[in-house]
Parts: C-alpha cells; sequence; structure tokens
C-alpha cells in the first residue's frame, strides 16, 4: 500500500532529535527556579508542552512525534546556555535504568486523563503539605499532555484546511476530532483508543531529566483494545482491514519514537489472569504488522501455550520464514509461574511484558532496572586463573566465590543509585499510570511502584561452561599443561600454539550438541546463580534480586575488551549470544541444540533467556515451517523460556555489506533485540554471519 511505503519510508529517515523539548524544558525550569521542588518540574513541564511544535506527516493516522530541530536565535541559546544546562541536570538525577516496562493502558482508555485527574483530587483531600504539592504535580503535567493534544487538533484542522485532496483532507478533520477527545477523555471507539495509547507513550517518553532514549513497551493490545474493536466490527463502524491499517499506522509510529539499537513493542497471545487462552483477531493482526511494516519496530512476541489456537504459532513462523526477526516466542506457562516463584500474585503473573528484549516485569505496576548491570562470566574466570589450584574442584570453588563477591558488590551500587534517584529525579507523569504511586502518594523515582527489582545479567554463559570443560579435560584430567602455562598461551592470545587453540576449539564437546558432561556445567552455575540473588533479595519481594543470561549487544561489548579464552576463542571475538551454544559451535543440528538449552531451569531467570536461532532461508522448503513448529514446541514443552529466530543466509548478508544503501532495512536478531544490520559495527556484523545456520 502506498500510504505504508511513504510513512515506512520516514521512518527510516527519521532523525529523533529531542533539542525543541530539553530546550524549552531547561529554559522555564531555569526561569522557575525560585519554586520549589515539585511546582518548578510541574510549571517547567506545562510550558514545554504547551508550546511544543506538533509534527503530522502526509498520511498519518496515528500522530505524536518530536521533530525537534531549532533553529535561529533558540537553536543559538542552546547551544550556548540550555544543553549544558540539561547535562548537568540529567547527570545530577542519578545513573540506572528506565522505561523498561509498560504503564497502565487499561486505566487511560477507561478513564482519560480527566478521570485520572478526579482521582488525584480524591487523594489531595486531608493531606500533608509535601504529599499535596506532589500530586498538584502530577495534574499539571496531565493538563500540559492535554495541552499538547490540542495543538496537535489545531495543526489537523489547520492542515485539513489546506489540503487539496478530499479524502486527506477528511482524514485531518477526524484526525482533529480524534486529538481534541483523547486522551483527554475516555477513549469510545477503536481509533480514539490506538491514538490514546501512542499519544500517552510518546509523551511520557519525553523525561526531561533523562538524557537517554526512552524504549516503553505497549503492553497486551489485543487485550486492552480488544472491547473496542469488537464493538465497533459489530456496530459497523470499522473494517478488519482499517483497523488493520490503524495498527500498522501505530507500529510505524513506534520507530519514530524509538531510535534503532534499542526495543519496543509488545506481546499478544498467552493466558488472561483466569487462565483462559487469548487469541483472537488483534492476536493475528497484531502479528500481521511485523511482516506489514518490516521495520525494526515493533519488537512483537507471541505467548506460546500448548492449548492456544495452532494457527497463532503457524501465522509466526510464516511471519519469521520471510525474514523478518520477530515476532519471538515466549513460554507463557513458565514465566506466570516464574513470576510467582519470586512473590508476583497469579493476577500480575499473567500481566507482563518482555519490557525490551526478553527481560520480564509486570504491566502497570513497575519500576525494573533490568541488565543491571551486565556481567562477563568468562572474564571473571580468566580473573581466578590469575590464582593456582591442586585440583579443578578448587579452581571452580574460586570462581564462584569470586561470582557471589561481584554480585554483592554490584546489588549494592545498584541500590545506591536507586538512592540518589529517589533524591534527585522525579517523573510524576508516568507515575500517574503505574501502580502504586498515586496510592502512595509517592514518585515512581522515590519507589512508589509495587515491584522495583534489579536484574543482573550473566553474559558469556556459553564461552564459560566450554572454557570449564576445557581447563578440566587438558589440565586436569589429562594435565597436558599447567594452569599457569595455559594462562601464559591465553596471555599471548595463542601466539605460536594455534594448533592446541585448535584443539581446544574443535576436539573437546561443546555445549549446544546435547552433550551432558558439558551441559552439566550450564545447569550447575544457573543453580548457584539463582540461590544467590535469592539469599539477597530477603522478604521483600518487591525489592527482589532477579538474575539474567541475555546479552542485548553485550556480548560483542566484552568480547572486544576480553583476551583469549580456554574455549579457543581468539582475544577480541564477540563472546557467544545469550544463553544458546556459541558461534558455530552446535555440530548436531537444531534440535541437539535445543536440548542442550533446556536441560536447566529457566523458570527462576525472569530477567530474560534468550536462544538464538538462525535458519537457512536458501534452504527452506515445503515442509520446512512444520519443522520449525515442531522445534518451537519441542523447546517450550521442555520449559524453554524464549525462542528468538532469524531466516537468513550468509550470501544476504554478505550483500548487504558490500552495498548498504540497498540493505537499509534489513532486520536482523541479535541477543535479544533486532538492529537494521547495516548500522552494526563490522564485528557485530561478522558475529551474526558466524552463528551456525541450520537447515531445516
Amino acid at each position: 500500500m502506498e500510504r505504508l511505503k511513504r510513512l515506512r519510508q520516514q521512518a527510516l529517515n527519521f532523525s529523533h532529535c529531542k533539542d525543541e523539548f530539553y530546550y524549552r524544558f531547561y529554559k522555564a525550569y531555569e526561569q522557575n527556579a525560585h519554586l520549589g521542588r515539585y511546582e518548578r518540574y510541574a510549571e517547567s513541564f506545562y510550558t514545554t508542552f504547551s508550546g511544543l511544535t506538533p509534527c503530522i506527516s502526509e498520511g498519518e493516522l496515528i500522530v505524536g512525534k518530536l521533530d525537534g530541530i531549532l533553529s535561529g536565535d533558540e537553536a543559538a541559546e542552546w547551544e550556548s546556555t540550555y544543553r549544558d544546562v540539561a547535562r548537568t541536570r540529567c547527570d545530577g538525577a542519578g545513573g540506572g535504568q528506565d522505561s523498561h516496562m509498560a504503564f497502565d493502558y487499561e486505566k487511560l482508555l477507561s478513564l482519560g486523563i480527566v478521570g485520572v485527574i478526579g482521582e488525584i483530587d480524591r487523594y489531595l483531600l486531608d493531606r500533608d503539605a509535601e504529599s499535596a504539592a506532589y500530586y498538584r504535580c502530577c495534574r499539571r503535567c496531565l493538563m500540559a499532555v492535554a495541552e499538547h493534544a490540542k495543538r496537535y487538533a489545531a495543526l489537523a484542522s489547520e492542515l485539513a484546511e489546506s489540503e487539496t485532496d478530499s479524502v486527506r483532507a477528511e482524514e485531518l478533520r477526524l484526525l482533529s476530532r480524534v486529538c481534541e477527545r483523547v486522551p483527554m477523555y475516555p477513549a469510545r471507539d477503536f481509533y480514539e483508543a490506538l491514538q490514546s495509547v501512542h499519544f500517552m507513550t510518546y509523551v511520557i517518553s519525553l523525561n526531561p531529566f533523562r538524557f537517554c532514549p526512552q524504549q516503553f513497551q505497549l503492553g497486551r493490545p489485543d487485550r486492552y483494545l480488544l472491547p473496542y474493536y469488537e464493538r465497533d466490527t459489530r456496530e459497523g463502524r470499522i473494517s478488519r482491514e482499517r483497523a488493520q491499517l490503524l495498527l500498522d499506522c501505530l507500529g510505524i509510529q513506534i520507530n519514530n519514537r524509538v531510535p534503532a539499537g534499542l526495543s519496543s513493542g509488545y506481546l499478544v497471545g498467552g493466558r488472561d489472569e483466569d487462565g483462559s487462552v487469548v487469541a483472537n483477531d488483534l492476536t493475528r493482526m497484531c502479528m500481521q504488522v511485523v511482516s506489514d511494516v518490516r521495520l525494526v519496530y515493533p519488537a512483537v512476541g507471541l505467548c506460546y501455550v500448548e492449548d492456544m489456537p495452532s494457527d497463532c504459532l503457524s501465522m509466526a513462523c510464516e511471519i519469521l520464514s520471510h525474514g523478518c526477526s520477530h515476532p519471538a516466542i515466549f513460554n507463557d506457562d513458565v514465566i506466570a509461574e516464574g513470576l510467582i516463584s519470586w512473590g508476583v500474585p497469579k493476577k500480575d503473573a499473567r500481566s507482563y511484558i518482555h519490557s525490551t528484549c526478553v527481560e520480564i516485569t509486570p504491566i502497570a505496576a513497575s519500576n525494573v532496572w533490568v541488565a543491571s548491570p551486565y556481567t562477563n562470566m568468562v572474564g571473571l574466570l580468566l580473573e581466578a586463573m590469575d590464582g593456582e589450584y591442586e585440583s579443578y574442584e578448587a579452581l571452580f570453588a574460586a570462581l564462584l566465590e569470586r561470582l557471589d563477591r561481584r554480585i554483592e558488590q554490584n546489588f549494592a551500587t545498584e541500590r545506591k543509585k536507586r538512592e540518589v534517584r529517589a533524591q534527585n529525579s522525579l517523573n510524576p507523569l508516568l507515575s500517574c499510570f503505574v501502580n502504586d504511586c498515586l496510592a502512595k502518594g509517592k514518585d515512581i523515582e522515590a519507589g512508589g511502584a509495587r515491584y522495583n527489582w534489579i536484574m543482573p545479567s550473566f553474559v558469556g554463559m556459553a564461552n564459560l561452561v566450554d572454557s570449564l570443560y576445557a581447563l578440566k579435560s587438558v589440565v586436569y584430567d589429562e594435565r597436558r599443561l599447567s594452569l599457569g602455562q595455559l594462562r601464559e598461551i591465553l596471555a599471548h592470545n595463542f601466539e605460536g600454539a594455534e594448533a592446541l587453540r585448535l584443539e581446544l576449539l574443535e576436539r573437546l564437546p561443546k555445549y549446544g550438541n546435547n552433550d551432558d558432561a558439558v551441559d552439566g556445567y550450564f545447569e550447575v552455575l544457573i543453580d548457584h546463580i539463582v540461590k544467590k540473588c535469592r539469599s539477597l533479595t530477603g522478604e521483600d519481594a518487591s525489592r527482589a534480586l532477579i538474575p539474567s543470561v541475555f546479552c542485548w549487544q553485550m556480548h560483542e561489548y566484552f568480547g572486544r575488551r576480553t583476551g583469549a579464552t580456554p574455549d579457543g576463542r581468539v582475544a577480541g571475538f564477540p563472546l557467544g549470544d545469550g544463553s544458546g551454544p556459541c558461534q558455530g559451535r552446535e555440530r548436531l543440528g537444531p534440535t541437539a541444540s535445543v536440548l542442550s538449552s533446556t536441560k536447566w531451569e529457566h523458570r527462576d531467570l525472569i530477567g530474560g533467556v534468550a536462544v538464538n536461532m538462525k535458519f537457512s532461508k536458501s534452504t527452506l522448503g515445503r515442509d520446512s515451517l512444520a519443522a520449525m513448529e515442531s522445534l518451537i514446541k519441542a523447546y517450550m514443552a521442555r520449559g524453554g523460556f524464549e525462542m528468538q529466530i532469524n531466516v537468513t543466509d550468509r550470501d544476504t548478508l554478505l550483500r548487504a555489506q558490500e552495498t548498504p544503501a540497498a540493505y537499509r532495512d534489513l532486520v536482523v536478531r541479535i541477543g535479544g533485540y533486532s538492529d537494521y544490520f547495516t548500522r552494526l559495527s563490522t564485528e557485530m556484523q561478522e558475529e551474526l554471519i558466524l552463528r551456525t545456520e541450520h537447515k531445516i
């Protein structure tokens, strides 16, 4: 469709400049320096959105994006004065994570801003001065959103008057009426609901105290949008084709909200809080967006349950077979059980989101810091190898001791960051849509959310497992080398010892080939990590320390900074991606790889488990999709957490390296998220090319 092609191209070229937003906020913030903390923020926020320039591109049906390029005196003033003011204030707000969550879309759609203001007004009764000031701040920020929506309504009306195409003019007039209505008031139909969802997400993504991009998720649209869709279709107000177009437009707008290299999207399917399977028209239509849009976003996940209609998984596999990197497949029952094991009530456990890549957080109630921080597991082994040990058991014990200390130190560091944020940061607009901030009268940055978990991620697990097996075999079982001799060889990156490197890499068994002798190491390490994290959590489940084994792109970052390792990996080469085998080490096909990847318990790793599979597009045949479905079902039946699939081929990736301009929209799966192949570093591109390409 011509409209989608045009909007898609606009999204590929979008600049994601936020200069105007920060300029207007910090100019007002400096002018309001005489006000109290909450009033200063509120008035600056209101001034910003009352004057922020609306942007509606040709053909858009869902609106709200920031084309924030300044010019003239404003640009000069921003560069000379307010850019430094903004950076200094954002730095002072504190480090740590944000925006890895989905807020309360059901509340937004059922109450609108006016209803939330009514809720705040009730809380304002009989409050102390500090709490009252905070509630008034929340109220003022909500009104700022309403003012900004009015500017969009006015622009749409103005554009309609000058539009020569009568069809587009009517679209703009309708859009103007929609923006007059939402998000100020409750949504009445499917169109208003979609516009309200996007507009509030777009505004909440503009956080004046965070200079980094925000990547909020859209929750479960096949649940909260379903009543509007069913009523509109039943009463003849919208066709399925029109609804699909609007969903596609929403998907494109995510690309205008979130820069490439991150992750933003939604989940569909799974079970609701009563245990019933969610599989409706919107479940399928929300997946169809991936195929229609073919951009890096939306990052869509299908929550698989064994008794869901078979066509849902078939549709996901069909989309993947066309070279799309979504949907990812999540094991809904395993994840819900895992959430419950960490103290989450069943109702919340059935309403979760992959908060960016694979990190799981309860919807509408979370301020979870994911991947906080990443830990280089094979790097810990290299540190431990600086000592001398009489036995492998002694070396392994030293490794675990180092791991425990690192987990403790990192947890203490992240909690200290939380304290700094509580003192120096604010996010009152977001707090209005996160339980239980308003009920507590407490900002999300100050601990108002129901779940304030910290989720460390452990990277390079497969390298560590393969390295431990190699160490035990060569140094302690065969006694061909001393630990000191191997350490020296690694320090010189196998220089003069290439035969040994190839032996370590090729002769010895590797994780990913259904070999219990190697795979068992993974299970022991995961059990230890989970127990250690649980021991530090204590009684307060709302502030749990919950582990994960995924990597985003940190396997490449750590790899560049890590010397040669006992598994035969050379210095500087990327570590293994996610929790599957290292690149190219699956020698017995995808089934053996799946068996290895599910010999250890995934359930408790609610911080996220990512298993990447790469299938050859050139060899896909008539029976390939059925084989892909069977493999996914086997993985899920064995308790697998999440699987993500690339269907591509080496030749395509090589051509994209040679002529990147012709492959700007080639999307690939990395280590939990997707990105444009041509925007990746050369090292990351090479790592993807080297991953095992299975034929089915």
